[in-house]
């Protein structure tokens, strides 16, 4: 009976690890841009002699394809993608695959060190220049889909003076200040690499300046109709986050809008996906906890600001945009 329960909870770990082989196959396809090879008939031979690649390894790519639906077989030894609707566009076309790639290159192999540092007591370091181009992807894809909520608080509260603390290479700077030519754009970071690309990106536009900056050394020369923190928070200690929400609301006009993209620490009724992101942050000496819901409105309120709203960007990965108000 026990070697039975074993066998029993055995195929029960294989069945609920089965829905990895959809995401390993379209990782994988989208990192070597095989699903593109594929767009019509082709066999192994002629994919793998193309991209010089490994053909025993591509037609056991290729027989998984098929065994989930991704590949078809058409005849001839020639196979073709199948459900294209399910599977990420290539590199370059702000593709769901590079989510793919941070999970399967970062995130996963993070977690399955949690063995080895609970028993050393060790946290990893996260370094951000292995990782900065897949993360920065990844930030784009963010963008896109927090910038319409941005964009309408904007317009809203009529804001003519906006701040972007962490502005990375300018990617929300260089799309609002596009729709909103008469507002002066600042974009703050610390790197000066990435200060110089971001001025690059957005050159041709006069009513933005990115400069290089040091969060805790900085005060901005003029009250601020809004003030946007996007992809911070988890760079910021704890204990430092409510005097963080203090001085940027002293940095707020009257009725000024403090705008945070952040991923929120999972509840009990949260995702996993969301709990386990909380871990994978937890894993690193330089990187924070998330946020919870109810730190969030309190930093808020104990910094003489109203809670706005908050609203999801990424429910998966338990994404929001959080906004605030400062009352006179």
């Amino acid at each position: 009976m026990i070697d039975i329960m074993k066998m029993v909870k055995a195929r029960t770990y294989m069945k609920r690890n089965e829905p990895f082989l959809y995401s390993w196959h379209a990782y994988v396809g989208y990192e070597l841009d095989l699903y593109k090879a594929f767009e019509r008939p082709m066999t192994q031979y002629d994919v793998a002699d193309a991209l010089s690649l490994d053909e025993q390894l591509l037609a056991q790519w290729v027989a998984v394809g098929v065994s989930i639906g991704y590949l078809k077989e058409v005849g001839r030894n020639r196979y073709q993608i199948k459900n294209r609707w399910k599977l990420p566009k290539s590199k370059g076309n702000n593709s769901s695959g590079v989510l793919l790639k941070e999970m399967m290159e970062l995130h996963i192999p993070t977690l399955l060190e949690y063995p080895k540092m609970m028993r050393n007591k060790n946290r990893l370091h996260f370094d951000e220049e292995e990782h900065a181009a897949t993360v920065a992807e990844t930030s784009r894809l963010l963008e896109i889909l927090a910038y319409p909520k941005m964009a309408a608080r904007l317009k809203e509260k009529n804001c003519r003076r906006v701040l972007d603390i962490g502005c990375g290479e300018g990617g929300y700077i260089k799309k609002l200040a596009g729709k909103f030519p008469s507002t002066q754009f600042t974009g703050i970071e610390i790197s000066q690499e990435v200060v110089d690309t971001a001025k690059a990106l957005t050159k041709e536009q006069k009513n933005v300046t990115i400069e290089q900056a040091d969060l805790w050394d900085y005060t901005p020369k003029a009250p601020q109709d809004m003030i946007m923190l996007n992809n911070v928070l988890h760079y910021i200690p704890l204990e430092k986050r409510q005097p963080l929400f203090k001085e940027l609301a002293s940095w707020l006009a009257n009725e000024g809008v403090l705008s945070i993209v952040t991923p929120i620490a999972g509840g009990p009724d949260s995702t996993p996906f969301a709990n386990v992101f909380n871990s994978f942050f937890s894993s690193f000496d330089n990187l924070y906890r998330l946020p919870k819901r109810e730190e969030l409105i309190e930093w808020g309120e104990e910094s003489g600001l109203e809670f706005l709203s908050l609203r999801t960007v990424i429910k998966e990965g338990g994404w929001y945009i959080v906004q605030y108000e400062k009352k006179s």
